[in-house]
């Protein structure tokens, strides 16, 4: 499904250790206008379960995880 997912923005949270990844993301969205579409890059694994605890809780969707060789990336979109 991946390959059908656009992301309008990207994060890069490679290498940042938790909850630095999630941070990102938090203060990323707040900014962003419902229907955005943002791609989390995290080499964190807590981040593929701490990232969808947060949406349920903030009411965003979440779109796939995607686990690379190296790297996790995360869709979600704001709603």
């Amino acid at each position: 499904m991946t390959e059908n997912i656009t992301a309008d923005v990207t994060i890069d949270s490679r290498e940042a250790t938790c909850p630095g990844p999630l941070m990102d993301l938090i203060g990323k969205v707040k900014t962003l206008d419902p229907g955005t579409v943002v791609k989390l890059q995290t080499t964190e694994r807590n981040s593929t379960t701490d990232v969808p605890e947060w949406l349920d809780e903030a009411g965003h969707e979440l779109l796939e995880i995607e686990e690379l060789d190296d790297h996790w990336n995360i869709y979600i979109e704001v709603t």
